[in-house]
């Protein structure tokens, strides 16, 4: 017999009984539920319990079926750990039952009475099938499970696409199949996600963005729709009940406890067609909210820990919905690196964005941190060492961070400022036209140091009006909410082309066509990282709500009529997407300096307004022309065509004169969101005018430079 035989019996041999239950003392690492040979390891930390149970159901079991306290040489530190014995783990649920003060002005909220799901339970039972009413009596309502993975992953890694060559596409998992015109087998799921994958790889798009997917509870919303009386849900996800399960809800599969297998097939599946995941995590709060919220976890196991409190103990709100993670203590800190280490480890996730991630770098009391322990840790972790890292680098209590979150050379960031520079130079705003030139350029104003990777460039995102929305509605209109239309942002930097809403008008119709176009003509031309709205491609429209955070119908879901209904915006940005792709001059990761740095004649990047080289800087300005030289491409470790793009947000047209190129280029259309279609990328035709175009009202034109044999 081995020394490793030998040890491994003695670790599974029990050492006392607990009631009916063989238990020894069990490792403080890692935290959580882990089967061993022979039983499972329980570990859980509390600081300032007195007393802790472990609390065991048998699965759907309305009692426990057994509690067993942890004995006080179980306690490792403020870590309690035992192995119990023979269980059978796929009909088990488990939880904990925390003893200590309850004394809210000392920052203590014990409560003997509650048992408490597993901070780093695997998987939660509870809210296995979206939406169906659960029985609200029940006393342990989000049960932690043990996860027994024998998940097959093939070869299958993380692709590590280059951050400059992404285009992502944000969606909800479940609205993003739910729609009846879906045609998929298991609508709203993982699997619903699964069978449009040919869908995406054909867009173009290789990186999805996923909104929360994290375990949380749809019916965490008491509000109903004033009108039609229809119970309103949270739908978005940002109310996160455990951080390590993959939401039940979301899986065709939930009611069997299959929900990780069937969003790792998603994964895998997803990754083998090209396209990486991204995930929207929330660690700025949790779903229990201030005190008068629900006991689920956190506020019963160590309350002064995991969140910031004030001296008298109650709760900052820099969330905006209750409670804010004390995310730089060193105990919730570890947490959120042992969570995003298990995403990456055991679901193969490519990226995250964060959400409301100023909050991340609080003190806690709330003081922004100069060096943040937490972000530093994240930029340097090894698990994490290849995974992109997006920050939304604002919160709800006014810390703006876009342009100097600290990134530690990692972290790249939503650009809230190029999507208000786009929108409002769109309408037709005055004044605009330099600093949108910088942010075409990849806003190197804010990004200095870094390379434009940092700027993950957007027009619309979940939160706000759609494509569609944004030049259809001059006001937003969120009375379905139930909040009399006092929720979701009032600076849309919207224009609804002269009427608002649905309209007959066909000259209406066809501007807000061309507007739509223009939008998504700069983003794929920007320098940076664009991300497109899944929708956006199609025309979805959400009636003017700009915050459907609470809406599971029609409203939010993806329509697939649209498909064919707005066939030419769908084969625009279909084109759009397959010409960024073939032209790595619109994706460098350096910010372009405006110089020569290759001898080719022409600086990496050049303005120009209605006169070639003369750029209108004045504020009655609004058209822009960008010329970027393919010689300098990827910093001119290859070769590509010249790049034109001309931007005329004036309502009038205008002949653009344009810069002469090199002997034996000329000029080819590659789009115009004046015409109707877009050539094929290798097969634009030559201009007609050689050296100038027309440049209709409310339009972009993008060109390409090359040889006039195409070679």
């Amino acid at each position: 017999m081995t020394t490793q035989d030998s040890r491994e019996r003695v670790d599974a041999f029990p050492t006392r009984l607990i009631g009916d239950h063989r238990v020894r003392a069990g490792r403080p690492f890692p935290y959580g539920a882990v089967p061993v040979p022979g039983g499972v390891n329980f570990s859980v930390y509390s600081d300032r319990a007195t007393a802790m149970s472990l609390v065991l159901f048998a699965a759907g079991g309305e009692r426990p079926v057994a509690e067993l306290p942890f004995p006080p040489e179980f306690r490792i530190g403020s870590v309690y750990a035992m192995t119990v014995f023979g269980l059978d783990v796929e009909d088990l649920e488990y939880g904990f039952r925390a003893d200590g003060p309850f004394d809210p002005a000392a920052g203590d909220r014990f409560d003997r009475r509650r048992v408490l799901s597993d901070p780093y339970a695997r998987l939660i039972s509870g809210r296995d099938v979206w939406g169906a009413e659960p029985d609200w009596d029940d006393v342990y309502p989000y049960r932690s499970r043990v996860v027994d993975d024998d998940f097959d992953w093939g070869d299958d890694i993380p692709l590590r696409i280059p951050t400059e060559d992404l285009v992502i596409y944000e969606t909800h998992l479940r609205g993003f199949t739910r729609h009846p015109s879906s045609g998929v087998a298991a609508p709203g799921t993982y699997a619903g996600l699964r069978e449009k994958i040919p869908y995406l790889k054909d867009l173009g798009v290789n990186c999805v963005e996923l909104l929360p997917v994290f375990e949380f509870d749809e019916l965490d919303n008491p509000r109903s729709n004033p009108v039609t009386g229809e119970r309103l849900h949270n739908y978005w996800g940002y109310n996160t009940v455990s951080f390590f399960a993959p939401k039940a809800g979301y899986a065709a599969t939930g009611r069997f406890g299959m929900q990780a297998d069937e969003f790792k097939t998603l994964v895998k599946d997803l990754h083998r067609a090209g396209i990486e995941v991204m995930l929207d995590v929330v660690f700025n709060h949790t779903a229990e909210g201030n005190e008068h919220g629900p006991t689920i976890s956190f506020r019963g196991l160590d309350n002064a820990t995991y969140y910031m409190l004030t001296p008298q103990g109650e709760y900052y709100n820099f969330s905006g919905t209750g409670n804010t993670v004390n995310c730089n203590h060193p105990v919730v800190r570890d947490f959120v690196l042992s969570c995003l280490r298990h995403w990456v480890a055991e679901y193969h996730i490519d990226g995250f964005r964060f959400d409301l991630a100023a909050i991340l770098d609080r003190a806690p009391d709330g003081t922004p941190l100069p060096n943040p322990p937490l972000l530093e840790a994240l930029a340097h972790d090894p698990v994490l060492r290849h995974t992109k890292l997006v920050a939304e680098a604002w919160d709800a209590a006014g810390l703006y961070q876009v342009g100097h979150f600290p990134n530690y050379g990692r972290w790249s960031e939503w650009n809230g400022k190029y999507r208000d520079t786009v929108r409002r130079f769109i309408k037709g705003e005055p004044g605009l036209i330099g600093e949108l030139a910088t942010r075409l350029a990849g806003s190197p104003d804010l990004y200095r140091g870094r390379t434009s990777t940092a700027s993950v460039n957007f027009v619309t995102a979940h939160d706000g009006f759609t494509l569609n929305d944004l030049v259809s509605y001059n006001h937003k209109h969120n009375e379905a909410n139930g909040e009399g239309n006092n929720d979701g942002g009032d600076d849309n930097h919207s224009w609804n082309c002269g009427e608002e809403g649905p309209s007959a008008s066909a000259h209406v119709r066809e501007l807000r066509l061309r507007q739509m176009k223009n939008m998504l003509a700069i983003l794929l031309t920007s320098q940076g990282v664009p991300m497109i709205l899944a929708g956006d491609e199609v025309g979805r429209t959400q009636l003017g709500n700009n915050n459907t955070y609470c809406q599971d119908n029609e409203l939010s879901w993806f329509d697939w009529g649209l498909v064919e209904a707005n066939a030419e915006l769908l084969d625009f940005t279909r084109a759009l997407i397959a010409f960024r792709h073939a032209h790595p001059v619109l994706r460098g990761a350096e910010h372009p300096l405006g110089t020569d740095r290759v001898g080719s004649g022409l600086p990496e990047v050049s303005w120009h307004g209605v006169r070639a080289w003369q750029p209108d800087w004045e504020a009655h300005s609004r058209v822009l022309g960008m010329l970027r030289c393919g010689r300098h491409a990827k910093g001119g470790s290859v070769t590509d065509d010249h790049i034109y793009v001309g931007i005329n947000a004036h309502w009038e047209a205008h002949d653009l004169e344009l810069p002469a190129l090199p002997d034996g280029h000329t000029w080819h259309l590659a789009a115009d969101t004046a015409a109707p279609s877009v050539h094929p990328t290798g097969a634009e035709p030559p201009l007609r005018r050689p050296g100038h175009h027309h440049l209709a009202p409310h339009s972009v034109v993008i060109l390409v430079g090359r040889p006039a044999d195409g070679h």
